[in-house]
């Protein structure tokens, strides 16, 4: 992995707030010195960065590595997910815990952290599903947040009578989310109609990948999004909606910012990369290769229309939904759509997608790039300025990244274990040259070379500042008031 005292030459420093000419010095996994003419060992790595930008290592806010979903396990495990991850230039990944309903949310922890400590090549840490409520839950969670560092839990509007919660205990979550200083996210689609749908469908004869989408519309995805943000903001809870696909769903958080929720909204990937036309392609593999839930949106304009919400900031970060299952696999339901494997590849693409589709287009700068990739997501889920950041002090998770090489997007190229790529055939400007993650080199000019098991787990504090500070100043300044009135002394009839 090479030695831990690395010095970046002649780069272009991006951070989301400025950029500058500066040389950077990393040693025992820490940026130590930012600027020009350095005072450095002599026995550092030198890096040539000259002409190339110096940003922040990837943060991606969503995957879901060896998840047991549907009768099978995701391919990409910790091991193969994060040397992906970091072979595309992201140096940390959120994953989800997620368990049955009934079973602990503690012990479902601990589950994870067996299957991730032995494998992980960056940093990472953990949401944590709650797909059932309980007193016993509600306790958990305090313990997740007091001890495992979690400050983040997502609940499933979708999924009925698996993981799916009804209003009434969405309601008891959020309330307790916020006695925690948690970010609540919700997986937000209406779980009645897609069961109730998708059996019209299968009735129909509509047993391919296209009775997917079908099934769950994009205004169920909207529907559920409102309904999520509304029902969060009665108790004054902040809100995130994850994998935002579609155009209902963005204009649904858009419109609740407007009138003052505090909401954030994550596309991902496969949302800004590509679409739902493929469902309908002729071949059955294809199609169900890019089978996810909420499905991709057959509206052609869909990732473009995210894509500038991105970059004026109505939407916010970015995550992948990384959950990659193979061809083989995918066919457990080639007689009924309902049974395919929901999940896409993206956790190793999503920086040159997201160059490619915002910053080569024109839509964004790379100081906005670097935001909605990195900086975002670390303010957010309370890591800055740890991470997300090129500064003294901050952890050394950095890319030397070339903003006009190109590369051609396959799955005989990529790293992933996904026999099948989404993106197959999409040419990206900008590559990440060189990756350094806790301040080693384990990216060289497309040779990765990493260690099974040297990520670390981040624990997070709860009540991170920009999601809770307009949350406390409200609790604060905005509480209801009983008006004041002489008493009633008429009559009253009986009953």
């Amino acid at each position: 992995m090479g030695d831990r005292k690395v010095h970046i030459k002649g780069g272009t420093v991006v951070n989301a707030d400025h950029v500058f000419e500066a040389d950077v010095y990393c040693e025992a996994g820490i940026i130590q010195q930012v600027g020009k003419n350095l005072k450095v060992p002599e026995d550092a790595i030198v890096v040539d960065a000259t002409g190339k930008l110096v940003i922040p290592g990837g943060i991606d806010t969503h995957t879901h590595m060896q998840l047991p979903f549907m009768g099978t396990v995701a391919v990409d495990d910790f091991y193969l997910g994060t040397r992906a991850a970091l072979a595309g230039g992201t140096t940390m990944i959120i994953d989800f815990v997620l368990g049955p309903k009934g079973e602990s949310p503690l012990k479902m922890y601990d589950q994870w952290r067996s299957w991730a400590d032995p494998k992980v090549c960056c940093d990472y840490s953990f949401h944590v599903c709650i797909t059932w409520w309980s007193k016993q839950v509600s306790d958990e969670m305090d313990t997740l947040v007091r001890e495992k560092g979690v400050n983040s839990f997502k609940m499933f509007l979708a999924y009925k009578d698996v993981f799916m919660l009804r209003d009434g205990e969405l309601l008891e979550v959020f309330a307790r989310c916020k006695e925690l200083g948690a970010l609540a996210q919700v997986h937000a689609e209406n779980g009645d109609i897609i069961a109730t749908m998708g059996e019209k469908m299968i009735k129909m004869g509509i047993t391919g990948p296209e009775g997917h989408e079908m099934c769950r519309p994009e205004e169920v995805e909207g529907e559920a999004t409102n309904r999520a943000i509304v029902l969060a903001s009665q108790v004054n809870c902040p809100i995130y909606i994850v994998h935002v696909m579609s155009k209902s769903a963005a204009q649904a958080i858009m419109s609740n910012k407007e009138r003052g929720a505090v909401v954030f909204g994550e596309p991902i990937a496969a949302s800004l990369g590509t679409d739902g036309t493929h469902y309908r392609h002729k071949c059955w593999r294809h199609a169900a290769a890019h089978v996810m839930g909420p499905p991709l949106r057959p509206d052609p304009t869909t990732p473009d229309y995210l894509l500038n919400l991105l970059a004026k900031g109505d939407l916010d970060c970015t995550g992948t939904d990384n959950c990659t299952f193979n061809a083989d696999q995918k066919a457990l339901g080639t007689k009924d759509f309902r049974q395919i494997p929901n999940g896409v590849n993206g956790v190793e693409d999503r920086m040159s997608v997201i160059w490619e589709k915002g910053v080569h287009s024109g839509k964004m700068d790379p100081c906005r790039f670097v935001d909605v990739t990195s900086t975002t997501a670390a303010k957010i889920f309370n890591m800055y300025p740890q991470k997300g950041v090129i500064a003294v002090g901050s952890d050394a998770d950095i890319v030397v990244w070339d903003p006009v090489a190109t590369r051609t997007i396959s799955a005989k190229t990529h790293h992933q274990a996904r026999n099948y790529n989404i993106f197959e055939g999409m040419e990206c400007h900008g590559v990440p040259l060189v990756v350094i993650c806790q301040g080693r080199v384990v990216v060289d000019h497309g040779k990765v070379d990493v260690i099974k098991g040297s990520g670390r787990y981040i624990s997070r504090a709860p009540f991170s500042d920009k999601v809770y500070f307009r949350v406390k100043q409200r609790d604060k300044v905005i509480q209801p008031k009983a008006v004041e009135r002489e008493p009633y002394t008429g009559p009253v009839i009986k009953l």
